[in-house]
């Protein structure tokens, strides 16, 4: 959530731009969704009736997940009857492509460091000891 202060700083732009990663991020805030969309990634369009079956979940529960992907606009779905066929929209996930390769390549650098009060560890294991650098 934006602060006050960070909105009077950000652009109207920077600040659709945010809505539009968060809206993305959201659609993808579940594991059934993330499987389908590994599932998409891996074949250039999918049967609604495919994705059921490799998911191992009930049709329903299948369609929800789809329709909520669907509203973010991360799927695109085509009808070919009697079935639908699924494929992810490439220029959707374009923008957070971008934003998690941009974290990627800071990360990689030692430009992240600079102005955190807590540097980020090495160890991808959370450390259950408080740290004095952030005192």
């Amino acid at each position: 959530m934006m602060t006050m202060e960070n909105t009077e700083t950000a652009s109207p732009s920077e600040l659709a731009s945010n809505e539009a990663l968060a809206a993305i991020a959201k659609a993808l805030a579940h594991p059934a969704r993330v499987q389908i969309v590994r599932l998409l990634l891996s074949r250039s369009s999918c049967i609604g009736g495919e994705i059921t079956q490799e998911l191992g979940l009930a049709q329903s529960t299948v369609s929800e997940h789809l329709r909520i992907l669907k509203a973010a606009g991360v799927v695109v779905g085509e009808i070919e009857h009697p079935r639908i066929c699924y494929s992810l929209s490439v220029q959707r996930l374009a923008p957070l492509s971008e934003f998690l390769t941009a974290i990627g390549l800071q990360y990689q650098t030692s430009a992240l460091k600079d102005g955190l009060c807590c540097p980020l560890e090495q160890s991808r294991e959370p450390s259950t000891e408080p740290s004095d650098r952030c005192n």
